[in-house]
């Protein structure tokens, strides 16, 4: 195939989206000036036609591009398969016409607007809303008369993070649309009057601010003129009108829990529709009604009841009849006087208080710096009341805890401004809540959270976009206290991470099944590694464990210099293969028997896992042909979509996608030569096909030799994928990694994943988000596609203040991800983080989160790596520390002192960088492979922030000495809690023993004179000279596997 003029650049910072400098105001920090090395729009050129069992060429669509020639196949043991030709130009910005659907595509409704206004099936909107902003993704409808089998898979759900499943049901009922189901009750006060922190200073204030009071106090103003209106008597039951009170996790159902919208539908044909568009694809909000006065300062309680509202019974109480129940229609306007001292606290109160955070700490002269726990995240200077309700870091973290209210102030401060998410993370409690009606902002389709403002019982203002809207008639009950009227106690106001099961409306085709679809090497160089054995057996093991439901499909591919199928009909009496030996033209025999059902070919399957590792024992073929494995793959894929696990030992090198060795040990000292840059963009090119029909592919590297893992790795990168590299697999030679695969592989197969997903990242209007990192594919402006997510990935975004914050005291963020569970359910996970905007350089400093800070600069580093040289981002990382330090002192400190000084807060910046620098992702010298650099980067860019700083600077423990001084009670276990020691040789000592949490691995160092009852107790050997080199056996890691919750908490 003939290779584009101009390949790729690598790993850009934004995937299909331009990049941003970093800037640092007068003195730049050339930190990151990559341009986007793609040259793809975030639409997706032309994909494959689903029906892949005939040969005839496929009607062309435009913007398509060619893999392949037309070949001829050759015969496959006695089976003469149909041959297909793949006609695709190159890729190129996208500019032609739409990828047409080549199959029916069911109707969606449009999500319900919070106005109740019905939306004609024409597609017209009522007056003052926005029509979403479509992408370029398009999916036209085909006649119904078209068969199933022929739809195209354009599914896409949003991320969110990895939980725990929810408790099961409590009862197995199916609700009706309407009805409303909570896992957990939310608890928690309800919105306060002030945001910001007791004995912190009140920001500036241009215009007065209206509190509002909780219901117990006086109502504000005059009562309303004239008599409340009647409600209709259709509304009043015994009850809320379509709604009851039940607790469920509703994890355990199969299929999609959907609910038809009472209004008119029209049919959607992008995600970007779907999920709604952002700030960025609203370019003209709907204006607020006349009659509200629009500022931009957050209300922060409920306000009091008007008199009609006031001891009133819910709907159907005793004592009343509905029929007499009155409320007014709550469009009279509040006016509430300006926030008195009693709001806010007193301009200077908060500096005895957030002394510590500034205050100057002497580097040269302290050395113990480093905090004896586990370094948490600052808290935002709000209310008490309101920071109970913000996010949890872990998931959801800010660089800075204080927004600088402009952009000459961030820059003036040196430091970016950025957010780390773990959106999928696992998740021991987690609110689900399933009901008709999701709230949202008509404006940016923000969802509703803990931080919007009720103006009264029936208006919302949204904290992103400030716009005002009604708050729909079903969410005036609460299900959880079975009280009308309460809209704010609702869980959604209660809890900033909460979980939504989508309706209807939230789907483009029926949630797709979970399918895993097994890729293995079989070569030669494959066999030797004996990796088989140890990943069929594992798969045997957890076979069951697969995450999924009755509709759980699975199959297998091996591949040499060939592609082999096997067939899992369900009556054979073995598994059947099936031999592919034209690599040039691949196409699917039998289709319909490659991927099956896994509980009803579950001995076929078994039988294939057991046989499989001493089918090709005496094989030796040496060529591996990994790219038309892949392109085979994603040809059986591309009807549902699903997962691709791909297990590679060598360099491919035959077929599409055949690369050459670009290694020269010699010259691995040299930053300016190594290959950090894919040498093709074949691998990229299929990510984007495979994202585009929600298919992820996760690559498994076990090689001894240089196997080009810049190109190797797109295939993961674009697709929403993982890389994982064991270096120098051998299943004797290396027994620690056989086990370090054993255990990677048992939690890859069973942990929580999801499906056809897509996220969105808004924040409130003013900022403006303007680079991704991760492994993704940036679909339109702001919408990541991501086919799979699972809970071990983590994202990074940079963002720059666009406008002036003046008139705001706080600001926010909200992250939501739309995805189909492993049980067939369309879901929608939401995390809102609400943080204070500041106008003085100290505050920005104060509230610095040093390693988000690190983890967001490593991130930008490995784009600065692949863009310009690995001497540049070196470079940039170290300028990053002199300049906020520089700044810190010449702005910030009034009395200069000599030595090197930082604020409290940033006194681990440059110890985080120097480790930074010693990574193999950024270190210089012959000891890096460049696999293994590209690996690390790989890391780098796609772990959550806890295990990147693990990784950068792991946590040391003395071991042999454990007290139960400050140690935890956990499941009637105690759990010592040593102190964290610096990572320095004098705090070694050849007495004892300490163990090194390093993220992905753990280290247990011994000293010479170690005390005898820990070595025969722990190690079970009997003096320190038994001690084998090697301890890799389970019997002896379990003393390591229980100390590894220490400091966990």
């Amino acid at each position: 195939m003939a290779q584009p003029a101009r390949p790729p650049t690598g790993y850009p910072s934004q995937n299909g989206a331009g990049q941003q400098p970093y800037s640092n105001g007068p003195v730049q920090n050339q930190l990151m000036h990559s341009s986007d090395g793609q040259g793809y729009s975030p639409s997706v050129p032309g994909l494959y036609s689903h029906q892949m069992p005939a040969k005839v060429p496929p009607h062309q669509t435009s913007g398509q591009y060619n893999y392949s020639g037309s070949q001829n196949v050759s015969q496959l043991n006695n089976y003469q398969g149909p041959g297909q030709t793949l006609n695709r130009p190159p890729v190129a910005p996208f500019s032609g016409s739409p990828v047409q659907q080549t199959g029916p595509v069911p109707q969606v409704l449009l999500p319900a607007l919070q106005n109740s206004a019905a939306i004609s099936s024409a597609g017209s909107f009522p007056p003052g809303a926005s029509p979403p902003v479509l992408s370029n993704w398009q999916y036209s409808q085909t006649p119904v008369s078209q068969p199933v089998g022929s739809q195209t898979s354009h599914l896409a759900h949003m991320t969110g993070t990895g939980s725990a499943q929810p408790p099961s049901s409590l009862s197995g009922d199916t609700n009706p649309p309407g009805n409303y189901q909570y896992a957990a009750s939310p608890g928690g006060p309800p919105l306060q009057n002030s945001y910001m922190k007791p004995g912190s200073a009140p920001p500036p204030v241009t215009q007065p601010l209206t509190p509002l009071h909780p219901p117990a106090r006086p109502p504000l103003g005059p009562p309303p003129v004239g008599g409340p209106p009647l409600i209709r008597p259709s509304t009043l039951t015994a009850g809320p009108p379509n709604t009851q009170s039940l607790l469920n996790s509703a994890a355990n159902r199969d299929g999609n829990a959907t609910s038809a919208a009472s209004d008119g539908s029209v049919v959607q044909n992008s995600y970007d529709a779907i999920e709604g568009g952002g700030l960025m694809a609203t370019p003209h909000p709907s204006p607020a009604p006349p009659n509200l006065k629009m500022n931009r300062s957050v209300g922060y309680s409920y306000p009091t009841l008007p008199p009609g509202y006031q001891n009133t019974s819910p709907p159907g109480a005793p004592g009343m009849q509905a029929s007499a129940l009155q409320y007014p229609d709550g469009s009279k306007h509040f006016h509430q006087p300006a926030l008195g001292t009693n709001h806010l606290t007193a301009s200077m109160g908060g500096l005895s208080l957030q002394q510590e955070g500034l205050r100057p700490v002497n580097l040269l002269q302290e050395r113990n710096i480093l905090p004896m726990t586990l370094l948490k995240a600052p808290v935002p200077n709000l209310h008490e009341d309101i920071q109970k309700l913000n996010c949890n870091p872990e998931l959801f973290r800010c660089t800075l805890t204080n927004i600088p209210q402009t952009q000459a102030l961030l820059n003036k401060a040196k430091l970016p401004l950025g957010l780390l998410l773990h959106p999928f993370k696992d998740l021991s409690q987690l609110p689900v809540v399933t009901s008709s009606t999701i709230v949202r902002c008509r404006s940016c389709r923000t969802y509703i959270n803990p931080f919007v403002s009720f103006l009264d019982q029936r208006r919302w203002k949204c904290n992103l976009c400030y716009r005002v809207n009604d708050v729909p008639e079903e969410f005036m009950y609460n299900p959880v206290t079975r009280v009308y009227g309460e809209p704010h106690k609702r869980p959604e106001v209660q809890n900033a991470t909460i979980e939504f099961m989508a309706p209807s409306e939230y789907m483009l085709r029926p949630p797709q099944p979970p399918v895993y679809l097994f890729v293995f090497d079989v070569s030669h160089n494959a066999v030797e590694t004996g990796y088989l054995n140890t990943v069929c057996q594992t798969l045997l093991d957890n076979l069951d464990l697969l995450p999924g439901n009755t509709r759980t499909k699975i199959g297998f591919i091996t591949f040499d210099s060939t592609i082999h199928f096997y067939s899992l009909q369900e009556g054979l009496s073995q598994p059947q293969m099936l031999i592919v030996s034209d690599i040039e033209d691949v196409f699917i025999p039998m289709p319909e028997n490659l991927l099956v059902n896994l509980n009803e070919n579950k001995e076929l399957i078994q039988d294939l896992l057991r046989t499989l590792p001493q089918m090709f024992t005496k094989s030796l073929e040496t060529q591996s042909a990994l790219g038309p494995a892949l392109q085979a793959a994603f040809k059986l894929m591309s009807p549902t979509g699903g997962r691709i696990s791909v297990f590679q030992t060598q360099l491919p090198s035959v077929g599409m996608g055949a690369l050459k060795s670009r290694e020269e040990p010699n010259q691995r000292a040299t930053a300016k030569d190594i290959h950090l840059t894919p040498s093709t963009d074949f691998y990229k090119k299929l990510a984007l096909d495979c994202s585009g029909q929600q298919v992820a592919v996760d690559l498994f590297l076990l090689s001894g030799q240089y196997s080009d893992l810049a190109s190797l790795g797109c295939i993961s990168r674009y697709s929403a994928g993982s890389v994982y590299y064991y270096q120098s697999y051998h299943h004797k030679h290396n027994p620690v990694q056989v086990e370090k695969l054993q255990k990677e592989l048992k939690r890859y197969l069973t942990r929580k994943i999801g499906f056809e997903a897509v996220m969105r990242i808004r924040c409130t209007k003013g900022l403006s988000i303007h680079t991704f990192h991760g492994n993704f594919f940036v679909r339109s402006t702001d919408l990541l596609s991501l086919p799979n997510v699972n809970p071990d990935a983590g994202y990074a975004v940079q963002m720059s203040v666009e406008e002036s914050l003046t008139d705001m005291q706080v600001v926010s963020f909200q992250s939501a991800l739309l995805y189909t569970s492993s049980k067939g359910e369309r879901r929608i996970r939401v995390h809102t983080m609400c943080l204070p905007v500041v106008t003085t350089l100290s505050e920005v400093y104060l509230g610095a989160d040093v390693q988000a800070i690190t983890g967001l600069l490593a991130n930008m580093a490995v784009d600065r790596s692949v863009s310009a040289t690995l001497s540049d981002a070196r470079d940039a990382l170290v300028n990053a520390v002199i300049d906020s330090l520089s700044a810190y002192r010449s702005s910030v400190l009034s009395i200069q002192q000599p030595g090197l000084m930082a604020p409290f807060s940033l006194r681990l910046f440059p110890l985080y960088v120097l480790a930074l620098l010693k990574q193999k992702a950024f270190q210089t010298g012959t000891n890096a492979r460049l696999d293994e650099r590209i690996f690390t980067m790989c890391q780098v860019k796609n772990q959550p922030l806890v295990y990147l700083m693990l990784m950068t600077h792991p946590s040391l423990y003395r071991v042999d000495n454990l007290t139960d001084e400050g140690a935890l009670n956990i499941n009637d276990r105690t759990i010592p809690q040593p102190p964290i020691l610096q990572l320095s040789v004098e705090k070694l000592s050849r007495d004892g023993a300490y163990l090194m949490d390093a993220g992905s691995v753990m280290f247990l160092w011994i000293g010479k004179n170690c005390g005898q009852s820990f070595i025969s107790q722990v190690l079970g050997v009997p003096n320190y000279g038994s001690i084998p080199q090697n301890m890799h056996s389970k019997k002896r890691l379990a003393m390591i596997k229980f100390l590894r919750t220490v400091g966990a908490d």
